[in-house]
């Protein structure tokens, strides 16, 4: 394994540690099955630390059966991610059309005379 590839699997361990981290804190402390940010968010985290996971396997099993199985996995976890990514832009959208993301108006009564 050459410098290039180390390093992409130590990071690509950095990520899926991180992901699992905030996974399990985000359980734990906060009611995210509740809403469906609180649901993305979780998906995302999931889906890109699955993602990190693949990358670190498959440098340990670049050839044969176990090779194909995973990169079989990472297609279907990549078509997760752009739904996922769809499911971003939309509730951006939604949330725009809301005007939920627009900043607040000052409350014209709150005004110094």
């Amino acid at each position: 394994m050459d410098c290039a590839q180390l390093a992409n699997t130590a990071a690509s361990g950095l990520v899926a540690l991180a992901s699992v981290v905030f996974a399990v804190v985000y359980h734990l402390h906060a009611p995210w099955r509740s809403t469906a940010v609180g649901r993305h968010v979780m998906a995302f985290t999931v889906a890109i630390g699955l993602l990190a996971v693949y990358t670190v396997l498959i440098t340990v099993w670049p050839d044969g059966t176990p090779a194909a199985v995973l990169r079989w996995l990472r297609t279907g976890l990549l078509v997760v991610i752009a739904v996922l990514v769809i499911q971003r832009t939309l509730m951006v959208l939604n949330a725009q059309h809301r005007g939920a993301l627009l900043p607040m108006e000052p409350d014209p009564r709150n005004r110094p005379h």
